[in-house]
């Protein structure tokens, strides 16, 4: 790269090289020219006030990119179906939701690309619901001028032989959720149920909104026989509510053991929701929710049901991870 330094006063006529960004304190703060701009003579007053007595011309080698070029390249590398690309401003791209789901990402591969000197890629948590315009993540190169091998590395790692993009939306499956709500004092009536509100507000988040629900008391064969019958009736998703502390009356979860065919646990490192339950009953998922659900804005219930309404299979390995930041109370 060759690299000439022009005075601002000199340089009416030139092309500017890269995206200039303007603060204001408590005012503006974004691009003011972009590259390309050609430099007009009103434009100096602007230049000195930003602080720039300088402008580059650039001449790039062989061999060489532009900050631009670079993050473009990358961008579309590793952005999936359910992404969209903002334009490049000041040598970055950010990934956008082009649609509702779970956010995915390739944690491995993308810690490969920022172990690649004067790579950035930036991205949101991810397994949490998104909606469409979110931002995914954000893809640049640190420096103006990059060697064209490390942006060439970031495209090998992306096109590995694997089956999703490294950022991606994912899609929610369509899902008949079914409420089984356990209890004698809301059979009876004597208490009113407080989950099925909660839990239709929560759902309707995602676009579900057609919820069934049944009473069966705490009879653990009543309460496993339910969960059999729905899955069979074509539940893909059932939500046992209530009776899942320690105490000797709560028999949710020998019930939800006693119908599944995989428990994949019972307790998370997650703090509310610590005493939830996740199984399968064939390819259902079947979640035993803690009072806590009914309480707290968000708790593991909130953390895995993207995951389950995406169609990922979750491990309890996936879990154990989570008790790093698993306090999700502010």
């Amino acid at each position: 790269m060759k690299r000439r330094e022009v005075p601002v006063e000199n340089a009416v006529g030139m092309q500017l090289a890269h995206d200039m960004t303007r603060i204001v304190p408590g005012e503006f703060k974004g691009r003011q020219f972009r590259r390309g701009h050609i430099i007009r003579e009103e434009d100096i007053p602007v230049l000195l006030d930003m602080g720039k007595r300088h402008i580059y011309i650039l001449e790039l080698d062989d061999g060489e990119l532009h900050e631009d070029d670079a993050a473009i390249r990358m961008a579309r590398a590793i952005a999936g179906r359910g992404v969209r690309l903002s334009d490049v401003e000041e040598g970055k791209v950010v990934l956008k939701a082009d649609r509702e789901g779970m956010l995915w990402v390739d944690a491995r591969r993308v810690t490969a690309m920022n172990s690649i000197d004067e790579i950035a890629i930036a991205t949101r948590l991810p397994f949490q619901h998104v909606t469409a315009g979110t931002s995914l993540a954000s893809v640049r190169p640190i420096p103006l001028v990059i060697a064209e091998e490390k942006v060439r590395a970031v495209e090998v790692i992306a096109r590995g032989a694997h089956r999703r993009s490294i950022v991606d939306v994912l899609p929610y499956r369509p899902q008949k959720v079914h409420l089984v709500t356990t209890g004698s004092e809301i059979l009876s009536g004597r208490i009113e149920d407080r989950f099925g509100p909660v839990l239709r507000e929560k759902l309707a988040a995602y676009g579900i909104r057609d919820v069934e629900q049944t009473l069966v008391g705490d009879d653990p064969d009543a309460i496993a026989g339910e969960i059999a019958r729905v899955v069979a009736d074509g539940a893909t998703l059932v939500l046992v509510t209530g009776g899942m502390s320690v105490d000797p009356d709560d028999r949710s979860p020998a019930a939800i053991r006693r119908a599944a065919t995989e428990v994949v646990t019972h307790g998370t490192p997650m703090i509310p929701g610590s005493m939830m339950m996740l199984a399968y009953r064939g390819h259902a998922a079947i979640f035993g929710l803690p009072g806590a659900v009914i309480h707290d804005p968000i708790t593991a219930f909130d953390k895995l049901l993207p995951r389950v309404l995406a169609g990922l299979r979750v491990r309890r390995r996936d879990i154990a991870v989570l008790g790093i930041g698993g306090w999700l109370n502010a």
